[in-house]
């Protein structure tokens, strides 16, 4: 999956150059030392995402002008460098000229964190950066959808605080929002019906016991956007805010028919968010063609040995994964993982 990485002023790391196994590596470390950002840097390599910021300057080692990524994902070398807010892509020797360009042949990737529980406890926004994710991965057109709808919502904001008539060029903006946004709201629909049975069938196997889960999407603006923002003109003035469409949509989460925020333990919810996460590893591979690597920061201390194993037991056994954790007592007791790499990560340097 992917072989080597390297990184110039990423985050805390100065300069770092790193193989491992194609099964994967278990980096181990105080907190603070720069586990998590390894992983980032993986994200920013094969999805320039980051799931920590969605400021590329922050992730600048203090005092540099610039960061790089390089690495080999599928065997393939890839190069991305940001500075002085311009971020330049290169896949071999090749430039690509556009995130899009070189998304377009890249790899993908599933994170799992301890924020995870965000996704079944949180406010909406959680669960619509989880389709997003998986939408922009899985489909280029939703990707470019997603940006269009995201700068003409920006667009159409900035009119109605300004507070003044001016409802053409409002006009405007809404049918670029109507446009892509239906995009979005059709791919949506289409993601949950596919990875209902996948999450369903990892929160079986994770929790050991039959506990129905339901996915179902609930689009903010109804069936019919146009007609929801026709609607919605009169509040939007008022509130001078836009009040309809897919930056409000929901997920509805439920165990046994029940809403799961609500209902669920601790436990069922953390095994639900795993089982969130496994079911997108799952459709990326199905469309993909290819199993993800996965990007797994600190969250088997916090697992019962039962379920550490029967996530692990759920994971591709092709599949790659970078863990992170800060200490090892509980990997005795997950067999799976003892055929991992260990590295220690301290003070931005793996040791």
């Amino acid at each position: 999956m992917l072989r080597s990485l390297r990184l110039i002023h990423f985050r805390c790391f100065e300069s770092l150059d790193i193989e491992v196994p194609e099964a994967g590596v278990v980096l181990t470390g105080d907190n603070a030392q720069g586990k998590t950002s390894l992983l980032e840097s993986i994200c920013m390599l094969v999805r320039l995402h980051s799931p920590r910021t969605h400021r590329m300057a922050t992730m600048v080692r203090s005092g540099a002008p610039a960061f790089g990524i390089a690495g080999d994902p599928w065997g393939e070398d890839r190069k991305v460098k940001f500075s002085r807010g311009e971020l330049v892509l290169k896949v071999g020797d090749e430039p690509r000229e556009s995130q899009s360009a070189y998304l377009a042949d890249g790899g993908l990737v599933v994170w799992i964190g301890n924020e995870d529980l965000e996704l079944v406890r949180g406010p909406g926004e959680a669960r619509r950066r989880y389709l997003d994710f998986l939408g922009a991965q899985i489909d280029p057109a939703y990707r470019r959808a997603w940006s269009r709808y995201r700068r003409a919502l920006r667009a159409k904001n900035l009119l109605l605080k300004d507070g003044r008539s001016r409802d053409a060029e409002l006009l405007s903006y809404e049918e670029v929002l109507v446009e892509n946004g239906t995009v979005l709201m059709e791919t949506r629909a289409r993601l949950i019906d596919e990875l209902t049975p996948l999450a369903s069938a990892a929160q079986r196997d994770i929790s050991g016991r039959d506990e129905p889960l339901t996915l179902r999407y609930l689009p903010a603006s109804g069936p019919d956007f146009r007609e929801s923002i026709l609607q919605a003109r009169e509040r939007e003035h008022r509130l001078r805010q836009a009040v309809v469409g897919p930056h409000r949509d929901e997920l509805d989460l439920r165990l046994h028919g029940m809403p799961a925020a609500d209902f669920a333990s601790e436990g069922q919810q953390r095994t639900l968010a795993l089982a969130m996460k496994l079911g997108q590893g799952a459709l990326l591979e199905a469309r993909g063609g290819r199993p993800p690597i996965y990007l797994m920061d600190d969250i088997f201390g916090e697992l019962d040995p039962g379920r550490r194993n029967a996530l692990m037991g759920h994971l591709p056994a092709q599949a790659q994964k970078w863990i992170t954790t800060t200490h090892l007592d509980w990997l005795k007791e997950t067999p799976m993982l003892e055929g991992l790499a260990r590295v220690q990560v301290s003070g931005g340097r793996c040791l």
